[in-house]
């Protein structure tokens, strides 16, 4: 099981992160706006349940590379860590400018739900971010690192499904907020950039 600081500290970042104005929750907001309320919940719910793909992908990953080779695993964690860095840098120069539109057509809730979970579970770059973000989170002194990371993965799931969820529900009002207030998606994507170079930092200085 994960340590109160351990779990404290890892849902803090992922609900920041989620909540960070990106690709995702912006259009689950989008078809919310657009489709209505059920269809901006089940396209959401898809997206964070794609999660649990990536997880189990970490879990193989991550275990087959410390069997193999501690210095291929060094080497993970440090190109982890500079991709963590790439992405703050990025999310820390963006004007938030982040607008949400609906490109998905009119869809029962149900195939929104599938595309949701398919998109997110293909997703490259969802993949290489949890081989980043969840192996930095794992105590060595706790005992198995795969258990750790399945119940970091876990816990990421539940929070994106409660947040996309909430986005889904509260997305017309969550939409016409951030249209009138277009600070409020940098400053969001600020926050976010500094916890991912943090914690970049921190993946590739740790041993």
């Amino acid at each position: 099981m994960l340590t109160p600081e351990q779990f404290l500290g890892f849902l803090t970042a992922a609900i920041l992160i989620t909540l960070s104005p990106g690709p995702d929750n912006m259009m689950v907001l989008g078809v919310g706006i657009a489709k209505g309320r059920a269809r901006g919940i089940a396209f959401g719910l898809g997206c964070a349940l794609g999660c649990l793909n990536h997880t189990l992908l970490a879990v193989i990953g991550v275990s087959a590379l410390i069997a193999a080779s501690p210095t291929a695993f060094t080497a993970l964690k440090i190109a982890g860590g500079l991709y963590l860095v790439w992405m703050g840098f990025q999310a820390l120069r963006s004007r938030g400018a982040a607008q949400a539109r609906s490109g998905v057509p009119d869809e029962p809730a149900r195939q929104l739900f599938f595309k949701g979970l398919l998109a997110n579970a293909i997703n490259p770059k969802v993949v290489l971010f949890f081989l980043s973000f969840l192996p930095q989170f794992v105590l060595p002194s706790r005992g198995d690192a795969n258990w750790q990371i399945g119940w970091l993965g876990l816990i990421f799931t539940v929070q994106a499904a409660l947040l996309f969820g909430l986005l889904g529900y509260f997305s017309g009002a969550i939409g016409q907020w951030l249209n009138r207030t277009p600070r409020a998606g940098m400053w969001l994507d600020r926050i976010a950039g500094a916890i991912f170079v943090g914690l970049g930092l921190r993946l590739i200085v740790a041993r």
